[in-house]
């Protein structure tokens, strides 16, 4: 007999490393990404953040991919995500000799 899945399992992992943080206020950033493991959707949820033992809850509002809107965001393709949430102010831009940032997350429920 199988078993039904959860609510929880229809969700794919992701993660997303942060180049640069463009603009930064207490709830909102924009930043410069590259997908590691996709794709990402509009409204997936980040809950780690590599390097860091900091609580983060972000949410993806929005991608923009060569100056378009896209509601996803497939592996190896860099981008401007709007991350929307707790835990902003612990994002950093990264360099080849500091390294990069990974947060990692959920996609919404489809």
């Amino acid at each position: 007999m199988s078993e039904i899945p959860g609510p929880g399992s229809c969700r794919s992992s992701v993660e997303l490393q942060i180049e640069r943080v463009i603009v930064a206020s207490l709830e909102q950033a924009t930043v410069n990404v590259r997908c590691l493991r996709g794709p990402v959707r509009r409204g997936a949820r980040f809950n780690r953040l590599s390097g860091s033992a900091q609580a983060i809850d972000l949410a993806l509002t929005q991608t923009v991919v060569y100056g378009h809107r896209v509601a996803t965001l497939d592996t190896g393709l860099t981008a401007f995500v709007t991350l929307r949430g707790e835990g902003i102010q612990h994002l950093k831009s990264g360099t080849p000799a500091s390294g990069w940032q990974v947060i990692e997350g959920t996609n919404p429920v489809s």
